[in-house]
């Protein structure tokens, strides 16, 4: 199996439960798949994770991410967007309407880009620590 695919899957194609990295976690939780197998959907819709995974049954409804993945969101879009409008304004001085035509729709879009991968990532990280009853059934840390 590949470095790169060995980050998201169970080695020959097992779906019982194994030792997983924290980079495997959260690299799984990120691309919205279960951190214990790698295969099944986190996500039943845009935000609603799982009750538990499809492929392997991994319980999911234990996790509490809250708001943090919108703190996070916001954190991350204002630290990318500002400075770069910030740019553009004092470099070219571009017309308010241009100006909101252009960072409105960016600012959105990375906005929603970035919700469901961080808040797959925060319920990853949370189910990898053991947080909020995750820790009663996952054993193994690495």
């Amino acid at each position: 199996m590949s470095a790169p695919a060995s980050l998201f899957l169970s080695p020959f194609g097992q779906v019982a439960r194994m030792q997983t990295t924290s980079a495997q976690a959260v690299a799984r939780g990120f691309f919205g798949r279960c951190p214990n197998c790698g295969r099944g959907k986190m996500f039943d819709h845009f935000l609603k994770v799982a009750d538990c995974c499809p492929v392997c049954g991994e319980e999911l409804f234990h996790q509490r991410a809250d708001d943090f993945p919108a703190y996070l969101v916001i954190l991350l879009v204002g630290h990318i967007v500002v400075p770069l409008a910030l740019l553009v304004e004092t470099e070219y001085a571009p017309v308010m309407w241009l100006q909101v035509a252009v960072w409105v729709p960016v600012t959105l879009g990375l906005a929603l880009g970035l919700l469901q991968p961080i808040k797959g990532a925060i319920v990853a990280i949370q189910w990898f620590g053991g947080m909020h009853g995750f820790g009663r059934r996952r054993s193994g840390r690495v």
